[in-house]
């Protein structure tokens, strides 16, 4: 029998943790955290990262297992997840995911292989020196040349990705958008209950700014500091994370801190807004409108124990 997963995702600032902490203690749970700023060490208030008390003694995986400096992607993320997922279920226990990383919850959902060919050391230095030189929107027209759709849905902005679609194409002679296109195609290997948490995104957009204001507040300039300290850099996939790169900006001198929290504020609704999108396009998913259980939560929790029972 496949093995069961929940997973209870929505966009950021919907109230995802607390709800899954009451799910993993009606069900003798586990949670995995599918976020890809709570995986680091020493970035707690930037990523709103779940506390000791708010665990409230249910087991959580995936947070703070990586330094700052170390690398995080989805295939590491799929790899330590299903891992996660066999020894909870060994246990006899639910597997939770929860968190607002839809790209790492479709890997693991539906066993997505995002592998990556062998490295050519030699053709990667040459596009990124040709980035370097050139720019990166002359190697976004690269990638368009050979494949018009991957470059449809990655930004110029993202080097490391352009690159990784152009590499995968020379190597393989087959449209990265493609072969993704193929692996999401797989049914989930396990019993799924696939969650999406929403509300009325005006009060999402509210809850948002509440948060940055309670970031700062909380101290998060410091912990920007204390991560620059550290030898953490702009250039670190852990520095590209909300809130962290635009108070890197304020310390260096290059906007006042009330700007960079307006930034702050603004991306992270554009960021909400993008993960309601793509979670619209996923498989299998069950919506769980706030609005239509009068955003009582205890509710929300019954509807999920009555279909997963």
């Amino acid at each position: 029998m496949a093995l069961p997963l929940i997973v209870l995702t929505g966009p950021t600032a919907v109230g995802k943790t607390k709800l899954s902490v009451e799910l993993a203690k009606a069900v003798n749970g586990e949670i995995i955290s599918a976020d890809s700023m709570q995986v680091y060490r020493h970035m707690d208030i930037g990523s709103a990262k779940v506390t000791k008390e708010e665990m409230e003694k249910v087991p959580h995986h995936l947070i703070d297992v990586l330094d700052p400096r170390e690398e995080f992607n989805v295939v590491i993320f799929k790899s330590l997840a299903k891992k996660a997922v066999e020894e909870i279920c060994g246990r006899g226990h639910v597997p939770i995911v929860a968190g607002g990383t839809g790209f790492y919850i479709q890997a693991l959902a539906y066993d997505i292989d995002f592998t990556e060919n062998d490295e050519d050391p030699g053709l990667r230095r040459q596009l990124e020196e040709e980035a370097e030189e050139k720019g990166p929107w002359y190697l976004h027209d690269k990638l368009r040349a050979v494949d018009p759709e991957a470059a449809d849905q990655i930004h110029a902005n993202n080097v490391k990705r352009v690159i990784r679609a152009i590499e995968f194409y020379e190597k393989t002679g087959t449209r990265i958008s493609d072969h993704n296109q193929t692996e999401r195609s797989k049914s989930s290997p396990y019993r799924l209950f696939y969650y999406v948490l929403n509300m009325e995104r005006s009060l999402l957009y509210e809850r948002i700014d509440r948060r940055v204001d309670q970031m700062m507040a909380e101290g998060l300039v410091d912990e920007v500091k204390q991560l620059a300290a550290m030898g953490c850099t702009r250039d670190m996939v852990s520095m590209q994370g909300l809130g962290y790169k635009e108070i890197l900006d304020y310390l260096e001198g290059r906007i006042p801190l009330d700007e960079a929290i307006r930034i702050i504020k603004r991306d992270t609704r554009h960021f909400a807004k993008r993960q309601i999108t793509w979670f619209k396009r996923e498989r299998d998913v069950r919506w769980l409108n706030l609005e239509a259980f009068d955003y009582d939560r205890g509710r929300v929790l019954r509807r999920i124990l009555e279909e997963i029972s």
